[in-house]
């Protein structure tokens, strides 16, 4: 482990990455609490000033990492396990897949699945004009582009150096590990130092920005189911809910307690998303989601590298460059738990499971909740456009509403309600020991009071975010956290390259047993019978 300190109050934590964050988290607590609407204008005057430079380098860089990863799963190296050559995975395929989505979107996707496509159906720069079935189906493309590819090709890059450092490497399980090619002996002093203490920023802001957004939208679900009013206060008390039984939660360790919460709320989703594509317009929802995935995929070349340079509005900016800033400081965090459910597991097995399953599943579920708040606005009641305008966490239950399903409805709200309230518990227990992870300079084990400190931490933090302006403040705060760990997502890029030169090249899948051939050759004929060539031989020729 780095810099472990052996005894005192820091016992087993990284005393100078600890004490760092513990300085600049609270005095961020302090500013926040005393001059809310101040933090709020810096936060805002930040974002407005670097947007412009934004706009092009997180498109460009996020870019790259999609193209990336997809040399990495089918290129020379797809065959290197993420531990020994003959290691076994430690979870089930399920297990893995349903920890890696509940932690990696399992919120901001119940948060985004109905109010971005209602949001862009209004309006966007790809289409003459808004609230129309070009606009519906443009809607759909947009949202899946900001959920799929681009966004899980920042988490599982990170996820992929983290855990091959840590299982192939034996380097301890914290992003400084990924420098380590690079920075030598220096990783093991301030350097090193540096790198932990921004990944513990990223995440920590962007688990803040994340539970922030869940907790207004579980807000307005207790508003739909109980009758109780939207109000600051109400989204105090559920934050500290969700954070007290997070905390006991990752008490209790990723075997136990992550994992049973994520296989549960996985298999409540899987329940959720039945019930809509069996009570809601089931035919006008397979089509749309059909339809509108394979326009996804006919335009991710081209949206991959939009940048609205030439027209003047500020899309790109509150759209793309918040979700790509979303994800980058939320990468640490899901990037560092994927990695530690994700050991014996090959390159090619890694980018196929985290890269395609979770799109796969962003897929039919956005398309099955955004596509039944389009197709009540195209065709039914409407509404949900106007209480969106509104209040956009009040998306997903004005959905549900204009469904007219009686006591079926109240139900379904009700199950919406507990699966935030499991995602949010998921999101905050996973990212309360990864945060503990990296101070403790990469011990997995991290020690127990430190893990129940932090997960106050994040409550207070995600309370004063609250406070300090609800949905832009939380969305300025994580593009700002962000920006300086894309830097050394960087530097991740040449690290791994440059260990990746130590591996041989990915196996054969097969050997010649006789010399080539042409088809038609008739050889007994010519007397020409071709001489049979052992695996070696044609192993030694090639």
């Amino acid at each position: 482990m780095y810099r472990q300190a052996t005894s005192g109050v820091l016992k087993g934590m990284n005393a100078r990455v600890t004490l760092a964050a513990i300085v600049v988290v609270v005095a961020a607590l302090s500013y926040g609490a005393f001059y809310t609407e101040h933090l709020a204008e810096v936060l805002d005057h930040m974002r407005g000033t670097l947007n412009p430079f934004l706009e092009w380098y997180y498109v460009l860089l996020v870019a790259f990492l999609l193209l990336f990863m997809i040399w990495l799963g089918v290129g020379r190296y797809k065959n290197v396990r993420l531990g020994g050559d003959f290691e076994q995975p430690e979870f089930t395929f399920f297990s893995w897949v349903s920890m890696l989505f509940a932690a990696g979107t399992g919120v901001g996707i119940l948060f985004w699945a109905v109010a971005q496509p209602i949001l862009q159906f209004q309006e966007n720069p790809f289409i003459a004009e808004g609230m129309s079935p070009e606009a519906a189906r443009v809607a759909m493309r947009l949202t899946y582009f900001h959920w799929g590819l681009n966004g899980w090709a920042i988490f599982s890059f990170v996820a992929l150096v983290l855990a091959y450092f840590a299982y192939r490497r034996n380097l301890p399980l914290t992003v400084r590990s990924g420098l380590e090619p690079i920075l030598g002996k220096r990783n093991h002093g301030l350097l090193g130092d540096m790198v932990d203490l921004l990944a513990v920023f990223g995440t920590v802001f962007g688990i803040a920005t994340t539970l922030g957004l869940g907790v207004q939208q579980m807000n307005a679900g207790l508003e739909a189911v109980f009758g109780l009013e939207t109000s600051v206060q109400l989204q105090l008390m559920i934050t500290a809910v969700i954070m007290s039984v997070a905390t006991f939660s990752v008490v209790s360790g990723v075997k136990r307690g992550v994992r049973l919460l994520s296989e549960a709320n996985f298999w409540l989703s899987i329940a959720v998303v039945a019930f809509m594509l069996l009570f809601g317009p089931t035919q006008y929802l397979i089509a749309l989601t059909i339809e509108s995935a394979g326009d996804y995929l006919q335009n991710i070349f081209g949206m991959t590298f939009h940048t609205n340079a030439t027209i003047a509005d500020g899309w790109q900016s509150e759209w793309t460059v918040f979700f790509w800033g979303w994800w980058l400081a939320w990468s640490p965090f899901v990037g560092m738990f994927i990695a530690r459910v994700s050991r014996g597991r090959t390159f090619r097995e890694f980018v196929m499971g985290v890269l395609l399953v979770p799109t796969v599943i962003t897929i039919i579920w956005i398309g099955l909740f955004g596509g039944t708040a389009l197709y009540h606005e195209l065709f039914g009641s409407g509404g949900i456009v106007q209480a969106v305008d509104e209040n956009v966490a009040t998306a997903l239950f004005a959905t549900v509403s204009a469904m007219n399903l009686g006591i079926l409805g109240v139900g379904l709200s009700a199950v919406l309600v507990v699966l935030i309230a499991t995602y949010l518990i998921t999101s905050a227990n996973a990212g309360t020991l990864v945060i503990n992870t990296i101070l403790a300079g990469g011990d997995p084990e991290p020690p127990t009071a430190h893990r129940i400190i932090w997960g106050a931490v994040l409550g207070l933090l995600t309370a004063v975010m609250l406070l300090a302006g609800g949905l832009e403040t939380l969305q300025s705060a994580v593009i700002m956290a962000a920006l300086p760990f894309s830097v050394v997502v960087i530097l991740m890029v040449f690290g791994l390259l440059k260990a990746l030169h130590g591996e041989r090249f990915a196996a054969r899948t097969g050997s010649r047993a006789e010399a080539p051939r042409e088809p038609w050759a008739d050889l007994d004929d010519a007397g020409t019978q071709a001489t049979p060539v052992t695996p070696d031989e044609n192993f030694k020729r090639n």
